[in-house]
């Protein structure tokens, strides 16, 4: 990260340092992200990670190989304790 110096007007900074205080944020990470939004991606960028984003929702949809959310989920929270310790 660069350190760099910014002058602004009274009003903009007292209206940025309340801000701040209200997102429990600081005035530099405030501008940061202001400048990000506005400069630092090209909406190009943005727009393919969405375009790409929506195409690969549901692509898992219709598998017949994999078990279902529930069984999944209850395979994952079988406790193995018992086998660690050779009490089963």
């Amino acid at each position: 990260m660069k350190r760099t110096q910014l002058y602004i007007d009274e009003g903009l900074f007292h209206r940025l340092s309340a801000l701040s205080r209200e997102r429990r944020t600081t005035v530099s990470d405030l501008v940061r992200r202001a400048i990000e939004e506005v400069y630092g991606r090209k909406k190009n960028d943005k727009d393919q990670f969405l375009k790409a984003l929506k195409a690969s929702a549901g692509i898992w949809k219709n598998r017949s190989d994999l078990p279902s959310t529930e069984e999944y989920v209850r395979s994952m929270r079988k406790s193995s304790r018992w086998k660690r310790f050779g009490l089963e």
